[in-house]
């Protein structure tokens, strides 16, 4: 079984994804796949990070789409992110048995069939998830996390909208919307593992 886990900015995706891996005796792969990815490309993890999850390439005019074409104002490095991207992820997804987080996991292993889950909530949730995990010293203000939000969801978005012909985000693209506002996430994971065994028997 592959489990990918799309999710907004603050929403619990993570958490889901490790609480579903651990219930289900899966690997999970997550800031691991950052780690990989930056030595397949030789390249530092902040800049993969940031290409990846903060749409750090969103200056640069490119396609990438299913069969990659890329232009020649392509950035190399960021080239170098994305085939690793690719090569990482169904190498992962080649071995089976696993939760992945996130990179765009969802449309890159759609050949392996996993079942596709979106995490998201509405902002009052999200402020609150960050609150709960805010660093010592770290106040950012509502209006500020707000921004922080949009700003990462948006990269996010571009990503995964280069390499799929739905929206990041679209219903038709996963096979199960998950909504976490002032949900205890803990609490929901034995069912949430039943349902997603008797989603992948249909996949």
């Amino acid at each position: 079984m592959i489990i990918t886990i799309s999710r907004q900015f603050a929403s619990g995706g993570r958490e889901i994804g490790k609480r579903l891996a651990d219930a289900l005796g899966l690997e999970y792969y997550d800031r691991e796949l950052i780690t990989e990815i930056a030595g397949q490309s030789s390249l530092n993890e902040d800049y993969v990070a940031q290409v990846l999850e903060k749409g750090g390439f969103a200056n640069f005019a490119f396609s990438f789409a299913h069969t990659m074409p890329l232009t020649a104002t392509t950035p190399n490095t960021v080239t170098d992110v994305l085939v690793a991207q690719q090569k990482v992820i169904k190498a992962i997804a080649q071995k089976g048995d696993c939760v992945i987080v996130g990179r765009c996991a969802d449309v890159i292993a759609a050949d392996f069939h996993p079942v596709k889950i979106f995490v998201y909530a509405d902002s009052q949730s999200k402020i609150k998830r960050c609150r709960e995990r805010e660093h010592e010293g770290e106040d950012l203000s509502d209006k500020k996390l707000l921004k922080r939000f949009k700003e990462i969801d948006k990269g996010r978005a571009k990503l995964h909208d280069l390499l799929s012909s739905l929206p990041w985000g679209d219903k038709d693209g996963y096979d199960l919307m998950l909504n976490t506002s002032n949900i205890d996430i803990k609490a929901i994971i034995p069912k949430l593992a039943d349902l997603i065994t008797e989603i992948s028997r249909t996949n």
